[in-house]
């Protein structure tokens, strides 16, 4: 009888049986849920992003970039909705009357208009919560940044991971500026499974055998480009759903000692600030990697190091070694266009008390290598999403663990190794922040982006007010490697350069140029990509007119585009 009522009420209140969710609504998993449960006054689980351009951009352009491209995805036209009864999990729900414009904010920095200016607004954006009745998402078009623009996102972190969103924000581009207007019928394919790409990425990763063989596919090259990448996410699942090897792996997590008191832990207050580098040159980079045998981005995460030890030492304190908490991306290929969480964390002790710069990259190297080949990558929330613990379990480890032996959050995402466009304009320069979950007050981004590596860092400015001087830091413990290594002296050994051969490259491998038109671009002196990726549409079609009418019906748009990002893969 009370079985046949219960069904009855389920029924007539459109909820789903077994789950007590309403129909047409999606339950949060465990792990969202858990980001969900982890929000707190003084720190909030936001991801914050921030986009910058050297021309204004046009409104209109970018809603309707909003309109077609990012509400394809379901998720951000609903809202979170948490049950009256505490056993029930949080659900997402359409909203009733979503509006783009409740989402949208446009405004314009003060005078001077500077990068202060834009750091001031997105400090204070990061200490401004979003609102829960609302889907969980915001964009400011910010007007008067120099001559240009600049766009702020902010996007909770229930949603998705910092990796996902990145893409999901990378899918609102196009590879040329004057690409047509998004409308409805050209954007289907981010309905399509894993179709996150949409604009001028999408429509190269669907360009068939050439784009697929010079591309390599963005998405695979972006989850193994990074260190912080499980080399078979398979594996650790499978032990994952074994409890014991969970149990383990959590148990020996528990069991290490805790961070040393440091200015980077304590209490935290409810106002953050973010701060991010200048453009730094992936190619300088590189050749502090070559000349010491290591990798890109143990020459970062070393600086890193580095700058956060002279801070320490210029307020007085010794510096000691603590642990940076590093998610771990755990998604295949085939899963790089899903929303949700899907992540590890492994644990890595950054080595603040070696003086010598070398000394420390040859140590932070080893430190990366092992957590790369270690079977417990991800032990945390990977573990934790197979087992199934309720969000208020994962939530408790999280802080337990987090708080007391973890200082700072450390994120590594390589982005496209080519300029993009967003709404008409050049993306100029790109950063973001993920929460310091766990109540930690200091997280630390690395990302490159069109041959460019840029590092952030956002603090709790209850302890760290001024996280700029830790950038400050950083350029001189990049220069230090430099320094330490010649690298400047070396360059300078010869002042009459050596000529080398021209490098000739197969143009055929660009999607839309046939072994014809490859021939008649190397007759008028364009043999590499480079070369193509430099050469400006106008001389493109002179010379495709000029060739004759087999070659005048050719479309050189996206030619340059290609080109470039086949030369940085080189």
């Amino acid at each position: 009888m009370w079985k046949l009522i219960a069904r009855s009420v389920k029924k007539i209140f459109g909820f789903r049986g077994g789950d007590g969710v309403p129909r047409n609504t999606q339950p949060l998993s465990n792990v969202d849920a858990a980001w969900l449960s982890l929000d707190e006054p003084t720190n909030m689980m936001m991801i914050t992003g921030v986009m910058t351009f050297k021309k204004p951009l046009n409104k209109d352009h970018l809603l309707a970039v909003l309109e077609h491209r990012w509400l394809k995805f379901d998720r951000f036209r609903q809202r979170l909705v948490q049950p009256k009864t505490p056993a029930k999990k949080p659900y997402w729900e359409t909203g009733p009357n979503f509006n783009l414009a409740s989402h949208f904010h446009h405004t314009a920095l003060p005078s001077p208009g500077d990068k202060d200016a834009l750091q001031q607004m997105v400090s204070d954006l990061m200490s401004s919560p979003l609102d829960f009745s609302k889907p969980l998402w915001q964009f400011h078009l910010v007007e008067k940044y120099g001559e240009g623009s600049a766009i702020i996102a902010r996007i909770h972190h229930s949603i998705a991971d910092g990796l996902a969103l990145i893409y999901v924000l990378l899918s609102l581009t196009d590879m040329t500026p004057d690409a047509p207007w998004p409308e409805p019928d050209l954007t289907e394919e981010l309905h399509e499974p894993g179709g996150l790409f949409g604009g001028g990425l999408g429509s190269m990763f669907k360009q068939g055998r050439s784009a697929a063989a010079t591309a390599g596919s963005w998405a695979g090259i972006a989850i193994r480009g990074g260190w912080s990448t499980i080399r078979d996410p398979d594996k650790v699942f499978n032990l994952a759903q074994s409890g014991a090897d969970s149990s383990y792996a959590i148990g020996r997590l528990l069991l290490r000692t805790d961070d040393p008191p440091t200015p980077f832990k304590g209490p935290l207050g409810p106002m953050k600030r973010g701060a991010w580098s200048r453009p730094l040159s992936l190619r300088d980079v590189k050749r502090i990697k070559n000349a010491s045998s290591t990798t890109v981005n143990g020459v970062l995460v070393t600086a890193m190091t580095g700058a956060l030890r002279r801070y320490m030492l210029d307020k007085g304190e010794t510096p000691l070694e603590f642990r940076a908490s590093v998610p771990v991306n755990m998604r295949t290929p085939e899963e790089m266009g899903k929303l949700g969480n899907k992540f590890g964390l492994v644990f890595l002790s950054l080595p603040l008390g070696i003086t010598d710069p070398l000394d420390r990259l040859a140590e932070v190297h080893i430190r990366m290598e092992e957590l790369k080949s270690s079977t417990e990558s991800g032990i945390m929330l990977a573990a934790l999403n197979i087992v199934g613990l309720p969000a208020r379990q994962v939530q408790d480890l999280v802080i337990n663990t987090l708080a007391c032996k973890t200082t700072t959050v450390l994120t590594n995402v390589p982005g496209p190794p080519i300029p993009l466009f967003l709404a008409g304009r050049e993306i100029e320069d790109l950063m973001f922040w993920v929460p310091q979950a766990g109540r930690l007050g200091m997280g630390i981004s690395i990302l490159s982006y069109a041959g460019k590596v840029y590092v952030g860092v956002a603090t709790d400015t209850k302890l760290v007010p001024e996280p700029d001087k830790i950038i400050e830091c950083f350029y001189e413990e990049l220069d230090l490697l430099m320094a330490t290594l010649q690298l400047d002296s070396a360059a300078k050994t010869s002042s009459v350069p050596k000529k080398s051969p021209v490098q000739t490259d197969d143009l055929t491998k660009i999607h839309g140029i046939s072994p014809e038109a490859a021939d008649l671009l190397n007759r008028k002196g364009i043999l590499n990509f480079n070369q193509l990726g430099t050469s400006d549409l106008q001389t493109l079609r002179a010379i495709l007119e000029n060739g004759g009418p087999s070659f005048s019906s050719l479309d050189p748009g996206n030619w340059p585009a290609q080109a470039r990002y086949l030369s940085n893969m080189q």
